[in-house]
Order: C-alpha cells, then sequence, then structure tokens
C-alpha cells in the first residue's frame, strides 16, 4: 500500500501563502488521481483541487479557483497544493489523497480515493 504524508500546514494572516506538501511513498503513474480536501469540525470533508498525475487534468472547487495551484514533482512523488490569497474561511485541517483508479474527470467525493494523509492545519485570521 501507499502511505501520504502532508506537511507545510501553519498560521498565517489574511492574504498571505502557504505551500502544502504531499509525500508519496510509491510515485504514481499518468491515470492516477491526487486530490486535496478540507475539513473543519462539525463539517463533511470537501474537495478542494485535483488533477491527474500527467497533468493533462485538472479540477479546483470554486472557492479557491484563481487562489490556489495544484502541481507535482514527479521525481521526488512529492505533490503540492499553493495557496495565495488566503482567507479566513480556508481555515482547516488540509487532507491530499490518491487513486489508482481510472476515471474520466477528476473525482470530488472522499469515496473515489483510496489512499489519504492525515492532515495538516491550516488557520488564517483576519
Amino acid at each position: 500500500q501507499v502511505q501520504l504524508v502532508e506537511s507545510g500546514g501553519g498560521l498565517v494572516q489574511a492574504g498571505d501563502s502557504l505551500r502544502l506538501s504531499c509525500a508519496v511513498s510509491k510515485r504514481p503513474v499518468a491515470d492516477d488521481t491526487m486530490g486535496w480536501f478540507r475539513q473543519t469540525p462539525g463539517k463533511e470533508r470537501e474537495f478542494v483541487a485535483g488533477f491527474t498525475w500527467d497533468g493533462g487534468r485538472t479540477n479546483y472547487v470554486d472557492a479557491v479557483k484563481g487562489r490556489f495551484t495544484i502541481s507535482r514533482d514527479n521525481t521526488r512523488s512529492m505533490a503540492y497544493l499553493q495557496m495565495n490569497s488566503l482567507k479566513p474561511e480556508d481555515t482547516a485541517v488540509y487532507y491530499c489523497a490518491l487513486s489508482w483508479k481510472l476515471m474520466e474527470t477528476i473525482p470530488t467525493i472522499t469515496n473515489e480515493y483510496e489512499y489519504w494523509g492525515q492532515g495538516t492545519q491550516v488557520t488564517v485570521s483576519s
């Protein structure tokens, strides 16, 4: 099985930037899908952004379009979520997830991903 480990979270002010990293224990292949989700207390885990490993397809939730960018370093088996212009409503625990399934589009529900990290906290003050 594959292991995912997130890092890069922290406490920042509104308007600041953070880059989250996700280390993947086994390098994904082109059609694998990497997703980023976030969750706040009392709410369901929600999709933030995702992409196929070869970069051919991407998907972003409307709330982060133009501010967040997902990417990867294939040689390091690392996925990244660059978060710019952070807002207080971005405060959450952020999770990376990986799917080895062959899918037509980037999935936005948690059940479509087989492997998950344990999360990293992002807190944005006003």
